[in-house]
């Protein structure tokens, strides 16, 4: 094939598209996919896909980092690590650190600090600060395009949001520049009530759903809700945990509300049995609920319902998560897990399903939708012009979870012992190779902050 513009091509596999799974071979050079063909080059450099889906580089738009200043429980080589392990080549870092980003002067101060540590590419939640609702009014797109908003609290949300003016203050000035809030959507009001009612905060994990119960999202979605009928602000509710929940939204955004929200595969595979009997590991906020808000939540994923899936990947210590109940932090390692475990749960739930539709569906929740919410130019497809960030996908491969496997800084997984169904076997990030699990290699760290305005480069100028 004289004349093709190509230094890497990716052969053999099932190439998922945004029009379709074909066979076809994916052609890279600098840095982006500059063809999709059926016959490949010659004299190219070839990776053999053969027998497996070639997907577009995976987005995990909720991430926790811990950079900076919570660095012992993660950091950008292990996060970034654990990533490409599980085919997400970009990530969205939330703002609760120490200190939390709350300005955008600290969104660059991270950014470069980030800067020749990241294997991945990234973008940022900028923080809401209850002292400042208005300065949202003033976000520079190029310093982040999205805004999280805690309306209630814990461990390590420091920027609780709870006071009705405060909430309609932020709505109010998002909306007025274009800001989508992310927001973790509980009633912290309702945690006080309860909290003070029972002389504090649970004793014994069989009774943590019950402390952390279905009202509180319940509640928060419903103000959410009024907040963006009355001021016209674009929303997105982050980990819903209930089947009522996902009926709220859903039906909001059928009226034409600007609401959209997320799935976490936490609350896909776990439910509250596994708290009880597990304890701290599934320890999440909000919390994990019984099987029929399992089986709604999966419902609103292969309806098309949920917007993004996305891992909320905040790891603590071991040490950390064995504290007693009433101090042990909620939140789990989960972005190396996410595609498998969502995978696998499709495929079980879904067994007489054609493949080429459930890999359709991971990746419109896991690339497409999220680039599309988010505004990452150049993410998030596989097609001529797009980055290249590719995952070679073993649709089939079962596996055990071990310890050893994990690629977070804590070191353990509340998957392990689990068989999952679909393995990562090779993570391209810009035409270069990121992991490959069968040399049990990572690539260099040449991940770069994202603009969401700056479709050629994705470099903002400010370091």
């Amino acid at each position: 094939m004289a004349g093709v513009n190509a230094e890497l091509a990716v052969v053999g596999g099932r190439l998922v598209t945004p029009t379709g799974v074909r066979p076809g071979t994916v052609l890279v050079a600098g840095g982006r996919i500059t063809g999709i063909t059926d016959v490949a080059p010659d004299g190219v450099r070839v990776l053999d896909a053969a027998g497996r889906y070639v997907l577009p580089g995976l987005i995990d738009s909720h991430v926790h980092f811990r950079t900076p200043g919570l660095e012992h429980k993660e950091d950008w080589e292990h996060g970034s690590r654990a990533a490409v392990a599980g085919g997400v080549t970009t990530v969205m870092d939330m703002p609760n650190t120490v200190p939390p980003t709350l300005r955008p002067e600290a969104v660059v101060a991270k950014a470069r600090q980030i800067s020749g540590r990241s294997l991945v590419d990234f973008a940022f939640h900028i923080g809401t600060d209850p002292l400042r609702p208005e300065a949202l009014a003033g976000l520079d797109p190029a310093i982040a395009r999205s805004a999280k908003v805690f309306m209630a609290g814990h461990h390590t949300a420091p920027t609780v949001i709870s006071d009705p003016r405060t909430l309609d203050a932020v709505f109010a000035a998002a909306a007025s520049s274009g800001t989508l809030l992310v927001l973790h959507a509980e009633d912290q009001r309702l945690h006080d009530l309860l909290d003070a009612w029972r002389g504090g905060p649970p004793g014994d994990y069989r009774d943590y759903e019950r402390w952390r119960p279905r009202s509180s999202p319940i509640s928060a979605v419903v103000h959410v809700l009024e907040l963006v009928r009355r001021h016209g602000t674009k929303a997105h509710i982050l980990h819903l945990s209930s089947a009522e929940e996902a009926d709220l939204v859903a039906a909001a955004a059928a009226d034409g509300l600007p609401v959209t929200f997320e799935l976490t595969a936490h609350h896909l595979s776990f439910t509250d049995a596994d708290t009880a009997r597990g304890g701290a590991r599934t320890r999440l906020a909000p919390a994990i609920r019984g099987p029929r808000d399992q089986d709604r939540l999966w419902a609103a994923l292969r309806a098309g319902e949920a917007a993004t899936l996305g891992s909320d990947h905040a790891p603590h210590t071991k040490e950390e998560k064995e504290r007693p109940v009433a101090d042990a932090p909620p939140g789990l390692p989960g972005v190396q897990e996410l595609a498998t475990a969502v995978w696998t749960g499709m495929r079980r739930r879904w067994p007489d399903e054609d493949p080429d539709t459930a890999i359709r569906r991971l990746v419109r929740h896991l690339a497409e939708g999220p680039a599309e919410l988010f505004a990452l130019a150049g993410k998030g497809r596989l097609a001529a012009g797009a980055d290249a960030d590719l995952v070679v996908f073993d649709p089939d491969r079962p596996w055990m979870l071990s310890a050893s496997d994990v690629a977070a800084k804590c070191g353990w997984s509340a998957y392990e012992g689990w068989t999952f169904t679909g393995q990562v076997r090779v993570t391209v990030k810009s035409g270069r190779i990121a992991y490959d699990r069968e040399r049990g290699t990572f690539g260099d760290p040449a991940g770069r902050w994202l603009s969401p305005l700056d479709g050629e480069t994705g470099d903002t100028g400010n370091g």
